[in-house]
């Protein structure tokens, strides 16, 4: 008989289980379903809600074994899939979008790490919370063991030279010290490494996609025309060097004033605009929030300082997204068979 759990709306990515190839086990017993789901992102936390979605759709009692699997990687390695984060040009908050997306991942159920690309400007030491001075182990002689902080495995140059040492290399040397740090370093079995791109178009993004087998590129954007253009820029570089674009997050979206009212000092929709455009999704959006300026600043980002906080949960969200149309993209949203019983 037809499986009606098939049916049921995927509520990260709106595709149906049944297209997603989700359902593994499907069986009504003792007049309740006996669901047995695997999906491809991240679902500490969405059991209790997942149930009782499923529960309403069904107008049945609904017994549900939700768990999480990765999609196979394309690295061959232990760093799993590789989420690049990148923007057309600086200043639109990537590198916090980076590492709040890596720490929302942590948070949702995925083993991630996050590499800090920027080999000019490594921040991702500071954001956090790794003491100037404080070095990674090395192993065997050879490989970099990856500090942990907040739960994630972090490598950054920041982590090997001074806070205030410069890196006044050119383009092949930088290049030569990203290869250096994504295969000398012991990641212990990822299922995402996030890598938090320099901006711009240049020598880095080009070795990594030369290098390694990235899995999709999340760009970052603000609303307003200038970074708009450049984001198109980075969408199209990436494309030519057949990278997928997982989607647009959209920095300083809005403002809201201690009198709750909400500014859009920036402007309106330009992240979703450029989606729709390139025919992407918009994986979420985020305020002008000095909070998470500040709780980034002090080396505590906004997932950690505030766990239970709106900016917090919307992270966590986006992280789902992200991960959530990584799997669709790898699987084609490819139905696959599930067994279905019925005891009537």
């Amino acid at each position: 008989m037809p499986n009606p759990i098939d049916s049921f709306p995927d509520p990260v990515l709106g595709a149906t289980w049944g297209e997603l190839g989700a359902v593994r086990r499907a069986a009504r017993l003792d007049d309740r379903w006996h669901v047995d789901a695997v999906l491809g992102y991240p679902v500490e936390g969405l059991h209790e809600p997942y149930t009782r979605a499923l529960s309403e759709a069904l107008n049945e009692a609904v017994v549900l074994d939700l768990t999480f699997a990765p999609p196979p990687s394309r690295q061959p390695s232990t760093a799993g899939h590789l989420i690049a984060v990148a923007s057309g040009k600086g200043g639109v908050g990537k590198s916090t979008t980076a590492v709040n997306l890596a720490l929302g991942l942590d948070r949702a159920g995925a083993r991630t790490g996050i590499l800090d690309a920027d080999i000019y400007g490594p921040s991702q030491g500071m954001m956090l919370g790794v003491p100037d001075g404080r070095r990674p182990e090395v192993r065997d002689q050879r490989l970099f063991v990856p500090i942990r902080a907040h739960g994630i495995e972090a490598m950054s140059m920041s982590m090997l030279v001074d806070d205030k040492t410069p890196m006044v290399w050119r383009g092949p040397m930088a290049s030569g010290a990203l290869r250096q740090l994504l295969e000398q370093t012991d990641w212990g079995g990822l299922d995402y490494l996030v890598v938090d791109m320099p901006p711009g178009t240049g020598d880095i993004q080009l070795t990594l996609s030369q290098q390694a087998a990235v899995s999709g590129v999340v760009i970052v954007t603000t609303p307003q025309d200038i970074a708009l253009l450049d984001a198109r820029k980075g969408i199209e570089m990436f494309r030519k060097v057949d990278i997928p674009v997982l989607g647009i997050v959209e920095n300083m979206s809005w403002f809201e004033c201690g009198c709750g009212e909400v500014h859009r000092l920036f402007g309106e929709g330009g992240g979703a605009r450029v989606a729709a455009e390139y025919g992407v999704e918009l994986l979420g959006e985020f305020p002008l929030d000095p909070g998470i300026r500040e709780s980034t600043d002090a080396g505590s980002p906004t997932v950690v300082a505030e766990p239970t906080g709106p900016a917090a949960a919307r992270y966590v969200d986006c992280a789902r997204r992200v991960a959530g149309t990584l799997w669709r993209q790898s699987t084609g949203a490819a139905p696959a068979p599930s067994i279905t019983m019925d005891d009537q």
